[in-house]
């Protein structure tokens, strides 16, 4: 079992930063990659970054794209979400998950992950 605790999230006016935290417990070692999610009200949940445990392989949206960065620090099992620029629309709850086959070609898909955070509120007002 992997345990994943989300923090940093909150109200931010638009052009504000965030950036959230992952902090990850249990068998780390069966992280591959990192996701990152969003589900705003009434829409579905919807694929923002991932990140291999490697660091090697980074995939961001292309709707935070240019925004967002997504990076972790493997001695601290701590996964980060760096959210520059942000907007109205960036509004949702935001989710770590953890992605623990090697294949890379399911990470845009939320079925596909095994271990979820709780979520956290990111808010941004116009």
């Amino acid at each position: 079992q992997v345990q994943l605790v989300e923090s940093g999230g909150g109200l931010v006016q638009a052009g504000g930063s965030l950036r959230l935290s992952c902090a990850a417990s249990g068998r780390t070692f069966s992280i591959y990659t990192m996701g990152w999610f969003r589900q705003a009200p009434g829409k579905e949940r919807e694929f923002v970054a991932a990140n291999s445990r490697s660091g090697s392989s980074i995939y961001i949206a292309n709707s935070v794209s240019g925004r967002f960065t997504t990076s972790g620090d493997n001695a601290k099992n701590t996964w980060y979400l760096q959210m520059n620029s942000l907007k109205p629309e960036d509004t949702a709850v935001y989710y770590c998950a953890a992605y623990t086959d090697v294949n890379w070609a399911g990470v845009m898909e939320s079925q596909k992950y095994d271990y979820w955070g709780q979520g956290t509120q990111v808010t941004v007002s116009s």
